[in-house]
């Protein structure tokens, strides 16, 4: 590797484990690993409030560099703080704990890849903290001010693995009765790294190739890369406003679980380079580019953004917002949320995802909405309690914000369906209670009759359900979503004919459908006989949930009937993996057209428990 591909410098290092991660894996991988990512997404967050930079997360463990002692052990304590009143939220086991360490040494930065005998060291001390403790060098506690609400215990001089000299080790918390400091708002960013290193730590598609094994392809759902905003105001000073934008930018686009987002340090390495944007999506293979400029005139602050598709080049949206500048970082969080949001009405749920987001005025309730929703539309019954107490929360943050009472309303609704609940029939009431609290609260919300219609058909109001299913769309003809479930009603009452138009309608308006929609598709064209294409659509629903039992069920029907039994057993010992209580009579019942009998014999067949 040549030496412009190198860097070596003197850094702080932050290393994090999750304790104990084989046993959570065994008790729910998929849930494990989800809990282990949003762990990482969480911590990686509070250490870029603390101007620090999350190098790589691997498997499970994280690491972070910085370029201040105090900094570092701030995020570290913060974190800590924060993720035990997170996982004190969560109802069973599995619940990701930290240990960390804390170095100060030298370290090589290769391709975005930083290594070297001060990460090493970072992972030896971490290794010596209790689960939710952190442990330092010695050099770093003599670094940090004396001023600061730390308490420094000493563990002595260790042996460490890999070092000749034994290492001395503190363990640091924070003094009792005092309170962290708040995030230094002038900690210098990464995006004041020189763009020739910048540069050298880009991938290409090539290099990309050579280090995975795999071609840098564009992604199957919707992808954007955010490039640094420019700054025209002529004012050096305002660089830190336009890398902010950039930073709140990425950080809350992040959020959105169906949207893939390039890393900022990927992102950077075109600050300050005119670029072309289809060039842009070859590099980092991402299909949208979010561009824009901040200009400052007084107590004025112009801010243009657009969204570009990186295949033709074709401006998707554009926005300007101007604001006065009486608080300069509620102006930047006000402006950031409105480009994410207008971004998820444009690239994930179309306008029905501009009426959750107005909405409430809460950007804390409409987070834990969006984070939801790919829980409950995962059908998996662990996402789908955790979903329940993100909703729970976003209703005490706002009251009056009817897509939290109506997702709320849905979990009820899975939870009734799939007999979850020791009650099923007081469950579906909750989900009712929680349809009609919807409509009190917003009677023009399109959700809250989409739910009335599913209720219905459950309670056997066949002709209620269709109504309300149609009332739904008259209220947004454009919801991909609400044309979604109305074709399940659809479908489930037997007008298979129709219901197969809604979805293929649904997924006209949402290039990137979410699984459920194609298992609905397939689910439609089983029912009509036509399994060639059912079982191909029914294969991708399964591939882009792998926690979701609902396709790998119409799955092992199709295959049944089309008499391919051993890829039919295969179908259904993956649902008893995720539903080991499946029952083929139970799943059948709940399906109220007339083919509900065939529906049960092709289940049995396939080898499912009656």
């Amino acid at each position: 590797m040549g030496k412009d591909q190198l860097s070596r410098k003197l850094a702080v290092i932050l290393h994090a484990d999750v304790v104990g991660s084989t046993l959570l894996v065994q008790q729910n991988e998929s849930l494990a690993h989800q809990r282990i990512q949003d762990t990482f997404t969480r911590f990686s967050e509070t250490i870029r409030t603390y101007g620090g930079v999350a190098r790589e997360i691997r498997g499970d463990a994280l690491v972070a560099e910085f370029d201040r002692a105090s900094d570092a052990v701030n995020a570290a304590l913060a974190f800590q703080v924060m993720n035990g009143e997170f996982n004190a939220t969560l109802e069973d086991d599995i619940q990701p704990q930290l240990r960390i360490g804390i170095s100060l040494g030298e370290v090589i930065i290769a391709d975005n890849t930083i290594t070297g005998a001060g990460v090493v060291l970072a992972q030896r001390l971490e290794q010596l903290a209790e689960s939710g403790g952190v442990v330092v060098q010695g050099s770093v506690s003599e670094t940090v001010p004396t001023r600061m609400p730390f308490e420094f215990e000493g563990l002595g001089e260790q042996m460490l693995k890999g070092f000749d000299q034994p290492v001395r080790a503190f363990s640091v918390s924070l003094k009792y009765g005092e309170k962290l400091p708040d995030p230094d708002t002038n900690s210098l960013s990464r995006a004041e790294v020189p763009n020739d290193l910048n540069a050298s730590l880009k991938l290409t598609p090539e290099s990309y190739e050579a280090l995975t094994g795999e071609r840098l392809e564009l992604p199957d759902q919707p992808s954007i890369a955010v490039l640094p905003f420019q700054n025209m105001s002529g004012d050096p000073e305002q660089e830190f406003f336009a890398d902010g934008i950039s930073e709140d930018l990425i950080t809350a686009l992040s959020r959105l679980p169906e949207l893939i987002v390039i890393a900022r340090n990927s992102t950077f390495v075109y600050k300050g380079r005119a670029v072309d944007v289809r060039q842009v999506g070859r590099e980092l293979a991402v299909g949208y580019v979010l561009e824009g400029s901040i200009r400052k005139s007084g107590n004025r602050l112009r801010i243009t953004s657009q969204l570009v598709n990186t295949q033709n080049g074709d401006h998707i949206w554009a926005e300007r917002f101007d604001r006065d500048l009486n608080d300069i970082f509620e102006v930047q969080d006000e402006i950031a949320h409105n480009i994410a949001v207008e971004l998820h009405v444009n690239l994930v749920r179309g306008e029905y995802a501009r009426h959750d987001a107005t909405s409430t005025k809460d950007v804390k309730a409409w987070e834990l909405v969006i984070r939801a929703s790919p829980m409950l539309e995962s059908y998996d019954r662990n996402n789908v309690m955790l979903a329940k107490q993100m909703l729970g929360k976003a209703i005490e943050l706002d009251n009056g914000y009817a897509a939290a009472w109506s997702s709320l309303g849905w979990a009820y609704w899975i939870e009734s369906v799939f007999n979850w609940s020791s009650d099923p029939e007081k469950t579906m009431q909750m989900a009712l209670d929680m349809a009609e609290k919807t409509i009190s609260v917003d009677e023009g919300f399109s959700d809250g009759y989409s739910l009335l219609g599913h209720i219905y058909m459950v309670l056997g109001d066949v002709k209620k359900a269709i109504r309300m299913s149609e009332k739904a769309i008259e209220l947004a003809p454009g919801s991909s979503e609400a044309a979604a479930l109305y074709a399940n009603v659809l479908i489930d009452s037997g007008r298979l004919k129709e219901g197969i138009q809604k979805i293929q309608g649904a997924i006209k308006l949402c290039p990137f459908p979410p699984a459920w929609y194609l298992s609905l598709l397939g689910t439609g064209l089983h029912l009509s006989g036509e399994n060639d294409v059912a079982v191909s659509a029914l294969e991708q629903a399964a591939i882009r949930e792998p926690g979701a039992h609902i396709p790998r069920v119409w799955l092992a029907s199709a295959l049944a009937e089309m008499g391919r039994l051993d890829e039919a057993r295969v179908a259904s010992k993956a649902v008893l993996q995720i539903d080991p209580a499946f029952s083929a009579v139970s799943f059948a019942k709940t399906f109220k057209s007339e083919s509900h009998s065939l529906l049960k014999q092709n289940l049995l067949a396939a080898g499912l428990p009656e």
